[in-house]
Parts: C-alpha cells; structure tokens; sequence
C-alpha cells in the first residue's frame, strides 16, 4: 500500500505540472522516493505504461482540446502542452490520434463554429503574466493583487 501511495504522489505531480517542459523523469521519480529506474518499472507495473508514455498521452489529451478550442497556431499548442520540439509533438500527436495536428483540427472543427480567440486561451492557461498590482480589490476567488494570473492547470 505504502508503495502505491508513492507512485500517486508521483502521478499527481505529472497531472499538476503536465505543461511543465523542465518536468522529467528524476524530478517524478523523487516525488515518489525511487531512483529513476525502478520508479520506470514500479509505475509501469502499476498503471500499464511508463511515466513518458503517461506525461506524453495528458500532454496530447489537452493538445486536443486546444486545436479544438482555441485560436491558436499548432507552434503555440505545442509549446503550451509541454513539448519544446515541433517535431517531437507532431510525430507523437500522430502516433496518439492517427492524425497530424493541422488535420485533426480541420476533421474536428466544424466550419461555422468559431474558436476561441488565440489572447483568451493564452490568458486562461497562463501565459500572460499580469503586469503590476490591480488598483480594484481582487475578485471573489480571483489572484490578489500582484499575482499572476493562471488557472493552475497551465504550467507557469
């Protein structure tokens, strides 16, 4: 039990910090108190898949609803999920879904539906800081003055 307990904290760490391009192995690993690999081998005989492949599917997951979504060239995308390679995002999109970025979004993407606009998605998943301290007082919930916007699911 004690050992599954780990392997969550190091799950949970992957599905807070998923966007997060510097999140690797070591950093998931320590989450859990493993060397880097047996924490491969505990994770992928606990959940069916390494913590690369698991990182990887939750990055592309939420690629998906962005190229469905969202305004937003699939450069951009790819960077806001996480991946720092062009290339490496499109041969895995591919190999998750069947299809490039550019042809799911136009099989997705009915023709009359508007998407969000590019600025709203970059603000909703935080990446635009807010610049100085509000003059208001903050809204109910809403980050105190002189915090950074972000919802918490983008990384920072």
């Amino acid at each position: 039990m004690t050992r599954l307990r780990a392997l969550r904290r190091a799950k949970d760490a992957m599905d807070r910090d998923w966007a997060d391009p510097a999140l690797d192995l070591g950093r998931v690993a320590a989450h859990a108190g493993y060397s880097r690999f047996h924490f491969v081998r505990a994770f992928k005989a606990a959940y069916g898949e390494t913590p690369g492949q698991y990182l990887s599917r939750r990055r592309i997951e939420r690629a998906e609803e962005l190229l469905r979504t969202a305004d937003l060239g699939v450069s951009e995308i790819c960077l806001l999920v996480g991946f720092s390679s062009l290339g490496t995002f499109s041969a895995r999109f591919k190999q998750h879904t069947g299809v490039s970025p550019s042809a799911y979004r136009t099989r997705h993407v009915r023709s009359a539906a508007a998407l969000i606009p590019g600025c709203y998605a970059m603000l909703w998943t935080g990446g635009f800081p807010v610049r100085g301290a509000r003059a208001a007082a903050p809204e109910p919930g809403g980050p105190e003055p002189g915090e950074e916007r972000n919802s918490g699911e983008a990384g920072r």
